[in-house]
């Protein structure tokens, strides 16, 4: 989906015009991928809108900074201050919001500790992620996600998606909406994008962060909710012929949100319909994302900007 300019984006604290917020070629990130980043959404409310799991996501944002040994000069409740004030400038809500951390102008060379760290976070209109209506159509990639101790996986940094970039690109050549890696060992680990989740006899499984997986916001907010209604829930390594088995299969992300699987590999997940789980899950995420239902986890932020898109269940 084409990038839609909005009128600012924060930099180091101040706004600045969107065609302002620019690198240099020469800037550390260019030539090393040295960026620490996240992707956050904000939701149309029935009075207004509101960011979803905030907090949360500046203090990833903060974690991948520190594996990556980038002292980021603000907090997290200036992080967090910064995305609001931006969305109520800029004035556009529902939105997706990226806020990003990278290494700029300084040295060329694998150690970037001349290279000044520099902040900024955009947000824009956005839409659908995954393709596929009624469904995504997905396979096994031939890339595997990282090894343990080679790239950090709980760190959201720009290097890593160099590997989702293959996965995904495949994925699409073949004619496929999305590619699931799996890990050295041959385990599930993610899609380039998304957390995995598998239902098979009334039980969720997911795979564990030690899958080379991120730790995603959604992810914790599905299992969240999944406790909470009184669901099984399992993180363990899963082979991957369990995906072929499955009841109900779906992805999990804050660009995806909750989307349903509807075949692997050309083999259809059960009758090819989204499952009653993954649906009750789905109609409880964006429930209290879109404060149709309450927000008994306090996962909303409010953002003072009027919405003309009606909410609808």
């Amino acid at each position: 989906m084409p990038i839609q300019p909005t009128s600012k984006i924060w930099h180091n604290g101040n706004l600045i015009p969107w065609d302002k917020a620019q690198i240099h070629v020469m800037s550390h990130v260019v030539h090393y991928g040295s960026s620490v980043f996240e992707g956050i959404r904000c939701y149309a409310q029935p009075q207004g809108a509101a960011v979803f799991r905030l907090p949360e996501h500046m203090q990833r944002l903060i974690d991948s900074a520190k594996i990556y040994r980038m002292t980021l000069p603000y907090s997290l409740d200036q992080l967090s201050s910064a995305v609001v004030e931006l969305i109520e400038v800029n004035g556009v809500a529902p939105c997706y919001i990226r806020p990003i951390a990278l290494r700029g102008y300084g040295e060329v060379g694998v150690n970037p500790k001349h290279s000044p760290i520099e902040v900024y976070i955009a947000n824009y209109p956005w839409g659908k992620y995954v393709p596929g209506d009624d469904g995504a159509d997905v396979c096994i990639s031939s890339w595997n996600r990282l090894a343990p101790n080679t790239m950090p996986s709980l760190a959201k940094a720009g290097a890593n998606y160099m590997n989702s970039q293959l996965i995904r690109m495949e994925a699409d050549l073949n004619g496929y909406a999305e590619g699931i890696a799996l890990d050295v060992n041959g385990y599930l680990s993610e899609g380039s994008g998304e957390n995995l989740f598998i239902v098979r006899n009334g039980v969720i499984y997911t795979s564990p962060l030690a899958n080379s997986v991120l730790a995603g916001i959604t992810r914790d907010s599905v299992l969240t909710l999944a406790r909470h209604l009184g669901m099984t829930v399992v993180e363990q390594a899963m082979p991957r012929e369990l995906l072929y088995i499955a009841d109900e299969v779906f992805f999990t992300g804050t660009a995806a949100e909750v989307t349903p699987i509807r075949s692997v590999d050309r083999i259809t997940v059960a009758d090819g319909n989204i499952g009653p789980i993954t649906k009750q899950l789905a109609d409880e995420f964006f429930g209290i994302a879109n404060g149709l239902k309450p927000d008994r986890f306090g996962w909303l932020t409010p953002v003072n900007v009027s919405v003309e898109q009606a909410v609808s269940v």
